[in-house]
């Protein structure tokens, strides 16, 4: 087969695969983060139709989602949490609370771990709520 017969594609790109590979990183880097702060790690990368939460943790009475946004700088990833991305992590976040009933008496709450190089992570809780 050729490029031509497979729609000229070999397989992901090397900056589709640097990219991936840095947001593992940055997602264990995060979590490592969270746990450090008292937060339990429940899921990673957990994947509906909707979209991914990249982090599911609880603290004390709270379940909290988690996205993580590794850029170039912390303002950077700040500004990557996009609205259409919310809307996502907010479906997503209702199908896993489906999922997982002996957790529906506790507070929901979403937040970020921003991640950059030579930074120390930058934890926005309630980075966003239901409204997106």
């Amino acid at each position: 087969m050729t490029k031509a017969d497979d729609g000229g594609r070999d397989g992901p790109s090397p900056a589709r695969v640097q990219a991936f590979h840095t947001g593992i990183s940055a997602e264990s880097r995060a979590a490592a983060y969270l746990i450090a702060k008292g937060y339990r790690i429940l899921a990673r990368r957990f994947r509906t139709r909707f979209g991914e939460i990249d982090i599911v943790a609880r603290r004390r009475d709270q379940i909290v989602f988690v996205e993580v946004k590794a850029r170039a700088s912390l303002d950077d990833a700040a500004y990557a949490v996009t609205p259409q991305q919310r809307q996502r992590i907010i479906a997503a976040a209702q199908m896993w609370l489906a999922g997982h009933p002996e957790h529906e008496s506790l507070a929901c709450r979403f937040d970020a771990v921003l991640i950059a190089p030579k930074s120390l992570p930058r934890h926005l809780i309630a980075a966003f709520d239901l409204t997106g």
